[in-house]
């Protein structure tokens, strides 16, 4: 089944898209201007509130993985939608909150979603549910913004971006909690070499510039050795000269979990996978300034690469539209 696509303006399109962005299942996001009557509205127009665009954020997302109700849910969760034309502190027809829609099913389960949301609430909601007219993505540094700017303003509940990670849909076909397990170390070490054993298991290290991918160059995939959980796109691979695979960024922030990591004698942060809790490396805050500042630094044995145009045959072609065309 293809990835699908819902757009949700939920006040300040940056905390909406770092919420979304750390949902399993969800492929992509990007923040833009929704329902505009003015062609191409840059930031500075739309706070004028003359061109009735809403802050949204595109999110594309494989339906296996996440149902679009499920999405709905996790999105009243994130707003007040009783609350017109004001999140947080932000006020003005740009800030007021919907779900725009590209079919009649998707506007038909929206309906349907805010029908049942409803008696959770002691005033309407007020939460527009309409076609969408159109979408134009926002200026580049609105892009992933959160990310760049980590202290940067949101109205979202700071908690439930940090929980937004465990937010997996069960009635998703293919659900993570479904797809990828953690195996047992008797399992891995049938499965694994010594050396791909003691890294993900024994938090070891390999040798730098003596490993499989630290420069490697072709466009794929990057996934968890020991269960095949995806973690890592060539399109976020740089060369740092450390000697180890570097990426500026995981596919999508749920994939790892990040651990403090006093060994050594040095204050570092470590990086596991988050469902095979697999040793993976650090992250380093000495990354490209442009693509956030951070650096993953990653063991070649906790990976496996598939190249592009292996991909869909091994079961990642919902992953192929985020590399370039």
């Amino acid at each position: 089944m293809d990835n699908a696509t819902i757009y949700f303006a939920g006040g300040c399109f940056w905390g909406t898209e770092r919420f979304f962005r750390n949902v399993p299942g969800v492929i992509d996001t990007e923040v833009g201007y929704a329902n505009s009557n003015v062609p191409q509205p840059s930031y500075q127009q739309v706070c004028t509130g003359l061109t009735h665009a809403a802050e949204t954020v595109k999110v594309t997302y494989n339906p296996q993985r996440v149902t679009l109700p499920y999405l709905i849910q996790l999105f009243l969760m994130t707003i007040d939608p009783t609350s017109v034309n004001r999140q947080g502190g932000d006020t003005g027809t740009q800030y007021r909150t919907g779900i725009y829609t590209i079919d009649s099913q998707s506007q038909q389960i929206a309906t349907e979603a805010l029908r049942k949301a409803a008696d959770n609430y002691d005033r309407p909601i007020v939460v527009e549910n309409l076609p969408l007219e159109n979408f134009y993505p926002a200026e580049m540094y609105h892009q992933d913004y959160l990310e760049k700017n980590p202290g940067g303003y949101c109205h979202v509940n700071p908690s439930l971006l940090r929980k937004a990670a465990e937010f997996h849909d069960p009635d998703a076909p293919q659900s993570d909690l479904k797809r990828y397990v953690r195996l047992s170390d008797e399992q891995l070490r049938q499965q694994l070499s010594p050396i791909q054993f003691d890294v993900t298991r024994r938090n070891a290290t390999e040798p730098p510039f003596d490993n499989p991918y630290w420069r490697e160059r072709r466009e794929g995939i990057y996934v968890d050795i020991t269960n095949g959980q995806p973690l890592f796109l060539s399109t976020d691979k740089f060369s740092s000269q450390c000697g180890w695979p570097s990426f500026s960024r995981p596919i999508n922030d749920t994939l790892l979990t990040r651990v403090p990591d006093n060994t050594a004698g040095m204050q570092r942060t470590e990086v596991r996978s988050r469902i095979g809790d697999a040793h993976l490396g650090h992250v380093f805050n000495d990354g490209p300034a442009q693509s956030g500042g951070l650096r993953y630094c990653i063991n070649s044995a906790a990976l496996r690469f598939i190249p592009r145009s292996q991909m869909a045959e091994q079961g990642y072609a919902d992953y192929l539209p985020l590399l370039p065309d």
